[in-house]
């Protein structure tokens, strides 16, 4: 499970109002941490707890239900209310379908996962969002608006693990700069995120360390991560790669290892 906080304000609104309105709206959140990775055994009653704070100067209601969600190719998230084929939101309890929390408060609300007993291995994926009450957006259209947040739970069920192999290493421009990208396939019943660095030599004989990208590769998807050269302290920039380009090493997932030993040309 990865502890972070993070502050979202995500408009439920017809995109092309957005600009107008993100500024008319003052839900403020913090939710810690905002994504669950665990695992249970079939038979057995998973139970956790999410933070929430108000950051805002005023007591706020917060609506929370459950949501099968999907992710693009570019890490976007979309949630949907309806139940999706084989999801296993009706093994969720949630603790209340609203909450209030005082200004500049905190409150911890728990959840819980009844796993049946002859559930088959595989992952269990869900969100809890987090909504608050509609407001005015105001202008010429006073369109009621609500912030939102998704809190994302992974729950591996039995024996369910990732599997992975790299279908293709080939390259594409990413932010500005021409890096090495994998096309890694999940062959799996559960999702995972490869991590480590591999060593890189590029054409003028500069060692770098490059580091995969962070988005979750799901059971059963291809997806194309992105190797970024890191730079040498926080405040520089990723430096330029000069091709070709040696990569040798391994990354990691779940005590699992993919090696990497290849020559790249732009």
């Amino acid at each position: 499970m990865r502890s972070l906080v993070r502050r979202f304000a995500v408009l439920c609104l017809p995109l092309a109002l957005l600009p107008a309105a993100a500024g008319a709206q003052g839900f403020s959140a913090l939710v810690s941490p905002p994504r669950f990775e665990d695992r249970a055994k079939p038979g057995s009653v998973y139970r956790n707890v999410v933070e929430i704070t108000n950051v805002s100067a005023r007591a706020a209601r917060y609506t929370l239900k459950t949501a099968d969600w999907t992710m693009d190719a570019h890490g976007a998230v979309a949630f949907d209310t309806a139940l999706a084929p084989g999801s296993c939101r009706p093994w969720v309890g949630l603790e209340a379908a609203q909450i209030d929390v005082a200004a500049n408060g905190k409150r911890r609300y728990r959840f819980e996962v009844a796993v049946p007993a002859d559930a088959p291995a595989g992952e269990c994926r869900f969100a809890i969002l987090l909504e608050g009450e509609p407001e005015s957006a105001g202008g010429a259209l006073a369109l009621p608006v609500s912030g939102r947040i998704g809190i994302i739970v992974y729950l591996a069920v039995g024996e369910a693990a990732a599997r992975l192999h790299v279908v293709e290493t080939t390259t594409a421009q990413v932010d500005g700069q021409r890096v090495p990208v994998l096309r890694v396939r999940n062959e799996g019943n559960a999702h995972t995120r490869l991590e480590g660095l591999i060593d890189g030599i590029d054409a003028s004989g500069r060692r770098y360390g490059l580091q995969p990208s962070s988005l979750p590769i799901l059971p059963g998807e291809t997806r194309t991560l992105a190797l970024t050269p890191q730079a040498d302290d926080a405040d520089s920039a990723p430096p330029a790669l000069a091709y070709p380009l040696q990569l040798k090493g391994a990354l990691e997932w779940d005590r699992q290892t993919l090696p990497l030993d290849l020559r790249l040309t732009p």
